[in-house]
């Protein structure tokens, strides 16, 4: 019997290090994939290769491409800042700063490129619906859709290979209940970072988007989350 293999979005974040461990509980061969797309900074990289090792993924590519050529977001233009304690975190139907043009989109298409190439049929994203800042690529009608124009675009679908899947486990769960599960699965949370705007030293703001929203998530899964913040919002 032939391998499942499955290509993994791996940002280095939570999310993804629990899709990458859901990915491996449900018997796929992982291929890890992870971006150096321009953001502010190199924290999360750092931290995918970590979970990436400790994961035990065939193999980790890291891509370097350049969305801060275009910026148009707080993440690849430094000119932006990066909005700090809003107020209506979770509850504003406007599309924040941080959000990265078609960021997932290109993500994907990189992904589906190289699933094509390993003869891999499944690729793993962790988007989040619930607990979310707002993207609008984080939708299940966005994944719907890429899904179809994967299996009409690529030579593999159109011969008949196999039919591309994009699984996203944990679109619909809230924060804590991602922490709950990726701590049944043995994620090593330390090991993730999620702050948009972290210090010189590496330690999480605490008070971006992302932070509060962790934060918020441990607070709720009765955990303590085990990465350094600054000393400004202990």
């Amino acid at each position: 019997m032939s391998e499942k293999k499955a290509v993994v979005l791996l940002s280095g974040g939570l999310d993804s290090a629990t899709t990458l461990a859901l990915a491996r509980r449900e018997g796929f061969v992982c291929y890890a994939l992870t971006f150096r797309y321009g953001q502010r900074h190199g924290r999360e990289v750092e931290a995918a290769a970590k979970v990436a090792r400790a994961l035990g993924v065939v193999e980790h590519r890291v891509v370097r491409i350049d969305l801060g050529a275009f910026g148009g977001s707080a993440l690849t233009d430094a000119h932006i800042q990066v909005p700090k304690d809003r107020r209506d975190l979770g509850g504003s139907t406007e599309i924040p700063v941080t959000y990265v043009p078609a960021r997932n989109t290109i993500f994907l298409s990189y992904a589906l490129a190289w699933a094509e190439v390993l003869g891999a049929f499944d690729i793993f994203l962790g988007v989040n619906s619930t607990d979310y800042s707002g993207y609008p690529d984080c939708r299940a009608e966005f994944i719907a859709a890429f899904e179809r124009m994967a299996n009409l675009a690529t030579a593999a679908a159109v011969q008949g290979k196999g039919r591309f899947r994009i699984h996203t486990p944990i679109i619909h769960m809230t924060k804590a209940q991602i922490i709950q599960t990726g701590t049944k699965l043995g994620v090593d949370y330390s090991l993730t970072h999620s702050c948009y705007d972290p210090d010189p030293a590496g330690r999480s703001c605490g008070r971006c988007d992302s932070c509060r929203l962790r934060l918020k998530g441990f607070a709720e899964a009765g955990l303590q989350d085990p990465i350094e913040y600054t000393d400004a919002c202990q």
